[in-house]
């Protein structure tokens, strides 16, 4: 009854949080007065000064992206270089050595595609310098570039008869300063009252009650915990993730720290819907993401709870769980990790009942749009409804418009490569890991759940989520150059694809709606979306699921299991 009660009180809330934080996002990007206005108005101008940029001076989708991928390039090779000559920097008190090559490579690509994989232990591999300055920096600016892509894409059929999506660089320092950095400073006062440790202090050796000598790492982690969580990151300060006390010590802690995770993408829906001036069609879409949510939520709880039947009379099934927390917040903390493209676990998803574990798989299969990552779950969504108006034009036979423009070729062949893509990038990966020696060389089981490990760990690359089914020895050089690319293509192959729709459709003339009109504010539009969402997600991941957990399942029925 209480696991009940808390996952409604998460949902209400999340509900209520989002007409007036996404009003706020709305004012920020639109370059208006708000409340921080006086505090943060010196500041960006002096930004801009600084960098020798002009807001005010918009650009065209090409210059854009070429915005985007130089910002992105430089973050890569400061986060690779400040690993490999970790040693030689400061703010280091345990003097931890340099990051080999592959695992740096890996790690500063995690970061700068928003997707924060870690295969390494975060108290034992990084300094605080590497921390602070490359991944907690990362984790700000990787999520104000995908808040700021979004923004362009919404400007993009907001407007018409021009080229101009706006300036990546005052989106990126908008987003940073008023909207990201606000409110991360926020949670982090409230994380550090509730005992996540923040600090410059080297690891402290103690003696256990046993007479043990243990050393209990310490550190800045409250600041970087509050940005994994916001700006839908996720990696850990700590190896073990919000399952560590010192990141996650109380319910508060993991019920902020739960909500944070899906706040500001469940925001930018209601922004999207005041930028495009049709806040009902933004709920429409709010209303699919959410439905589908709930649902994957509710099918794991039902598979713990058959699982533990089967299994153990009823008994929960803790083995891997946050047992300071119960079961639940450990299947609402999975389900909205997955959906919403954080990464961050405070649990084992390898300890999940296979369900649930399918469900967490099929959450990022989706293409991380419920409700994906900050910018990047909107704009991933946008390719769906893009294909939702095409394939009702054609059903009806009237040319697709969406929102008073026509959806033509280009239109759609963009939305097709952002859809397509990543599932071709997570297939081919685990296939190849599924052939290969190395690949199969790091592997903690044999039959569905060996294969569950391989499709997850390509799953959590190739849609930018970042978490870990756990069991699957990654950190080795094959999976750190595999991973890689798939960080990177998964990334780049959804946001430049938003892009060239974003000019394309700017640059079109709108015409007023006609009784022709297919409208995209009722419940026939939620329904035919939620269709095209979860027919390309099963076309396309079924059979890959069905020998993995769905195969683990049916085994577990039978009382057979397979290691």
């Amino acid at each position: 009854m209480f696991d009940t009660l808390q996952i409604a009180v998460f949902a209400g809330l999340l509900v209520l949080l989002t007409p007036p934080l996404g009003s706020f996002m709305a004012r920020v990007f639109a370059g208006e007065r708000t409340f921080l206005s006086p505090a943060l108005g010196p500041l960006e101008r002096l930004v801009y000064r600084l960098g020798g940029v002009a807001a005010e001076d918009e650009m065209n989708w090409r210059e854009y992206s070429r915005a985007v991928l130089a910002f992105s390039a430089v973050g890569l090779a400061a986060v690779f270089l400040m690993q490999v000559f970790q040693a030689y920097l400061p703010l280091n008190p345990n003097e931890l050595g340099n990051v080999e090559w592959s695992s740096a490579l890996n790690t500063a690509v995690s970061f700068m595609t928003n997707t924060d994989w870690q295969g390494y232990a975060g108290e034992t591999t990084m300094s605080f310098f590497t921390q602070m300055l490359g991944l907690a920096v990362q984790n700000f600016v990787s999520a104000a570039a995908g808040i700021a892509v979004f923004l362009a894409l919404a400007r993009g059929i907001s407007r018409k008869s021009t080229d101009l999506i706006g300036n990546f660089w005052a989106d990126l320092v908008r987003g940073t300063l008023y909207v990201l950095l606000p409110l991360s400073l926020l949670l982090a006062f409230v994380l550090v009252s509730q005992g996540v440790v923040q600090n410059f202090s080297a690891n402290r050796a103690i003696t256990t009650l046993e007479g043990a000598r243990q050393s209990i790492p310490l550190g800045p982690a409250a600041s970087q915990i509050a940005i994994k969580q916001l700006g839908t990151n996720g990696g850990g300060f700590f190896n073990a993730n919000s399952a560590h006390p010192f990141e996650n010590p109380t319910p508060l802690s993991n019920f902020l720290e739960a909500l944070s995770i899906l706040l500001l993408p469940a925001a930018l829906v209601y922004t999207y819907g005041i930028m495009i001036k049709d806040k009902r069609h933004a709920w429409v879409i709010y209303a699919v993401m959410f439905a589908i949510w709930a649902g994957g939520l509710g099918i794991s709880l039902y598979s713990e709870r058959y699982a533990s039947e089967r299994l153990f009379n009823g008994m929960p099934l803790m083995e891997g769980k946050e047992t300071r927390f119960g079961a639940a917040n450990s299947l609402l903390w999975a389900t909205a990790t997955t959906a919403a493209s954080n990464g961050s676990v405070n649990a084992m998803h390898s300890s999940l009942s296979p369900l649930a574990g399918g469900v967490a798989l099929f959450n990022m299969h989706l293409g991380e749009i419920v409700f994906g990552g900050v910018g990047s779950g909107m704009y991933g969504m946008l390719f769906y409804v893009l294909m939702t108006v095409f394939l009702a034009g054609l059903m009806v036979g009237r040319t697709p418009e969406y929102l008073g423009k026509k959806i033509e070729k280009r239109e759609v062949q963009m939305a097709m490569i952002g859809m397509l893509a990543p599932g071709a990038l997570i297939l081919l990966g685990t296939a190849a890991a599924c052939i290969l020696p190395a690949g199969l060389s790091s592997l903690s089981a044999r039959g569905p759940h060996g294969f569950s490990e391989l499709l997850y760990a390509f799953s959590s690359a190739a849609a930018n989520n970042g978490s870990a089914f756990a069991g699957l020895n990654a950190n080795t050089p094959f999976y750190n150059l595999a991973l890689a690319f798939a960080m990177l293509a998964g990334r780049f192959v959804c946001l430049l694809p938003a892009l060239a729709i974003a000019g394309s459709m700017a640059e079109k003339k709108s015409a007023p709606p006609s009784s022709g009109t297919f409208s995209t504010g009722n419940f026939l539009f939620a329904f035919l979306l939620t269709g095209v969402i979860m027919i390309v997600g099963v076309l396309t991941f079924v059979p890959a699921l069905a020998l993995g957990p769905v195969l683990e399942h049916m085994l577990m029925a039978k009382g057979l299991f397979l290691f």
